[in-house]
Formats: C-alpha cells, structure tokens, sequence
C-alpha cells in the first residue's frame, strides 16, 4: 500500500508538471534563438546558421543535464516530502491493527500542525476512548463480581450450615438469608436502572414539568426515613426554577437517587437543604446535607461506578456506588450536568437541566 500510494502521488502529481514545464521552457528558448539570429541576420547581414545550429546544441546540452539534475532533486524532495506527510497514515494502519487485537496503548506520533496530525489527532482521541471504555468494562467486571461475592459466599456458608444440622433453621437464620437475598435483588435493580440510564439518550420522553413538584413528590416519600432519623429538610427554591422539560420518569429516578444519598450519608439529627435557582446554564438544584466532608481527591470519583468515598462502609449502609453514576448518566441524556463539593459545612450534589 505505501509504495502504490508513494508513487502515485509522485508521479501523479509531479511527473506532469515537470513534463509541460520542460516542454514549453525548451520550445522558448528555440523560439527566442531563431528570432535573435534572424534579427542579427537583417542588422549584420550575415549567415549565422553554423553558429546558430552550435547555439543551439550548446543550450539543449546545458538543459538537458539542467532538467535530468532538476527532476532527480525534485524526486529527491518530493519522496522524502510525501513520506513524511503519509508517516501518519503508516502508523495509523499499523496501529490500528494492534487496536483490533485488544491492545489500546499505542499512539501515533503527531509531526503535523495540518491535515495528517489532525488525522493523527482524531486517531490518538479515539484510541483513548476505547482504552478508557475497555478500563470501565474490565473494572465494572471486577466489581460486579466482588459486589456479587460477598452475599453469594454468606448464603453458601448459611446452606452448607443448615444442610449439615450446624446452623439451627430458625427464624433468625431464615432472616438473615432474606437479607443476603435482597442484597442481590437490589444489586440486580440497580444494574438495571444503570442500563436504562446508559440507553436513556434514545428514549427520552420531555415536557414541561413542575420541577418543585417532583422534588415534593420523592421527599414526601422519604418523610418517615428523614424523620426516624431525627433529619431536619430545608426548602431554598426560587419561583423562577419551577417550569422545566425533561421526561418525568427518568428524572424522578435521579432525583430518588440524590435524596436516598442524602439520607444514606447523613448522621442522625443532621441537616439536608433542597434548593434550586435558574442560572445563565439552565436551572440548578443542589442536594446539601450536613455530615463529615468528602476528601477531596475522592471528588472526581464521586459519579464513577461502584465508587464509594467511605470504603469502609458497609454494603448495607453505602449500597453498591451505583446512585449517583444513574443520576450522571440520566441528567446528561437530557444535555445537562452533574457535579458535587465537600467541606467542613458537609456535601452539595447538584444537577443542571438547560433551560
């Protein structure tokens, strides 16, 4: 491929030019000879046709080797110049090879402002794409299989016990295997809601929503959770951060998800604030509990999947780390955007829909 190419840009290219200019520079000069030889033939009267015919030896000579030096040079430089302008393309088929074989790591070596490092560019863009969804899938992989193990191994335990008169089969014992059962269950609703959330973009049904309504709705909801631990609510919503278009499901699956997260990682007798106000990017609404901060280099994981700031919390208490990776993808299917902040006042989760 790269000789065919090389040598059809050179001669296509070159080949020709050089032809049409060597033609038409050598009719000139034959031209401009005859002429001057006749006008010295009128003015001197004599017969220069012996020293016209050695003239014209002489020149023809001059351009023939001038012409063979010329095009060897520009062939030179024209080779050396179309194979640094195809080194991209080189390396992109090279590489692009490895990509197909599940290798991710390479790059291509950008040696172009113009059109061949904008290739190189958009190639190098892509490829980091593909390592970083080929990193989340591998990850997602691990921690679904770590999130799976741990009820999996308590319910073998448990089974192996009662199958072998070890673990008396009480109510107690019965209980205890419910409640490794629903952790998969909610494992299991919580993949799925990621799914729907992933595909969201495609399936969204906007209108014109009352959005301190659905924020009424998901709290109503929560008012014996927020009230059995002792959790003060605040309303901070401004009257013109009402009226938005989204579709209602999806954004009632995030806002459920934002207010369990608030519940979650707020301490007894604490403080949660929903308040919301339009903004020159649309109409913010910021989830803010009171509680201990969020470090700080933990802050841009907070949407990642299965991430969890507090490690050492239990499945139980921190769930699995998927809510706010659904609330991340369902508020950007609508064009909007996520992001959170933490200190010593405690933690704001917050979404922006456009106006």
């Amino acid at each position: 491929m790269r000789q065919r190419l090389l040598w059809k840009l050179l001669i296509g290219h070159f080949v020709p030019i050089f032809a049409i200019f060597s033609v038409v520079v050598w009719q000139a000069v034959d031209k401009r000879a005859a002429e001057y030889y006749r006008e010295l033939t009128e003015r001197f009267h004599v017969a220069p046709l012996e020293a016209h015919t050695r003239f014209l030896e002489a020149i023809h000579h001059h351009m023939f080797w001038g012409m063979l030096a010329a095009l060897i040079f520009s062939c030179l430089f024209t080779y050396l110049l179309t194979t640094w302008v195809l080194r991209p393309l080189l390396q992109i088929t090279a590489i692009t090879k490895k990509v197909a074989d599940g290798n991710y790591t390479e790059r291509v070596n950008v040696v172009s402002r113009y059109e061949g490092g904008q290739l190189a560019d958009a190639f190098n863009h892509m490829a980091d794409n593909l390592e970083a969804i080929e990193r989340l899938r591998k990850n997602m992989v691990a921690d679904i299989s770590h999130e799976l193990r741990t009820p999996l191994t308590n319910l073998r335990g448990y089974l192996e016990g009662l199958s072998d008169a070890v673990i008396p089969p009480d109510r107690e014992t019965f209980q205890m295997l419910e409640q490794e059962v629903l952790r998969l269950v909610h494992l299991v609703d919580d993949l799925q809601q990621l799914a729907r959330a992933d595909a969201a973009r495609s399936f969204l049904d906007c209108r014109e929503l009352s959005l301190h309504e659905l924020l009424a709705q998901i709290m109503e909801l929560y008012r014996p959770k927020f009230q059995e631990k002792e959790i003060a609510v605040e309303w901070q919503l401004d009257p013109g951060s009402d009226r938005i278009t989204a579709d209602r499901d999806k954004l009632l699956q995030a806002i459920r998800n934002l207010v369990d997260n608030a519940w979650k990682y707020t301490p007894r007798g604490g403080r949660v604030t929903i308040s919301a106000r339009r903004t020159a990017d649309g109409v913010r609404t910021v989830f803010a509990n009171s509680g201990a901060a969020i470090a700080e280099e933990d802050l841009p994981y907070l949407f990642e999947r299965f991430f969890r700031s507090d490690r050492s919390r239990s499945r139980d208490a921190g769930g699995a780390g998927l809510g706010l990776a659904i609330v991340k993808e369902l508020i950007e299917a609508h064009g909007g955007t996520v992001g959170a902040a933490s200190d010593a006042d405690g933690t704001r989760v917050w979404f922006t829909l456009p106006a």
